[in-house]
């Protein structure tokens, strides 16, 4: 009897750590939507987009995931206050058509009905990328230029 109960403990603590690095380990991550996904929730959830478009091919793109969309606050903000949505240009040719992609990355910001607010080509460092966010979620570019912005931080 004992042993069942020494047993049942160690699965119980086992699963619960499971349960707490799996939390932990998607806490660290940015969740990505595919466009349509993503576009659909941006409604639903009344949240701006942010869309980046990328192709394996591209040593800039593969630099922005592993250093931009790995840094925790880019991550946590993106999570909080946006969708985001990865496009391969190489395999939705018709979504990368539509924004007219030509220089890799390219990051977009929507609007929560889905119009453009902006884009911004090209690798983003995450300090460059978070007071963009910022801009776009707080809706400053409705009240001021970019600049304008930068200088109030």
């Amino acid at each position: 009897m004992k042993k069942q109960i020494k047993f049942a403990l160690y699965m119980t603590a086992a699963l619960l750590l499971w349960s707490v690095a799996a939390s932990a380990t998607a806490a660290d991550q940015i969740k990505w939507y595919s466009y349509e996904e993503g576009m659909a929730l941006g409604m639903s959830e009344n949240k701006k987009v942010f869309i980046s478009f990328y192709a394996d091919w591209c040593k800039y793109c593969d630099t922005m995931d592993r250093k931009t969309f790995q840094d925790a606050g880019i991550i946590s903000y993106l999570n909080s206050f946006f969708i985001s949505i990865k496009v391969d240009v190489e395999r939705e040719k018709s979504v990368a058509k539509k924004y007219n992609i030509s220089p890799l990355p390219d990051s977009w910001f929507l609007s929560v009905e889905g119009d453009v607010i902006g884009n911004r080509p090209g690798y983003l460092t995450a300090e460059d990328l978070m007071p963009i966010l910022q801009f776009i979620k707080t809706d400053s570019f409705l009240k001021m230029n970019y600049q304008q912005f930068k200088e109030s931080l």
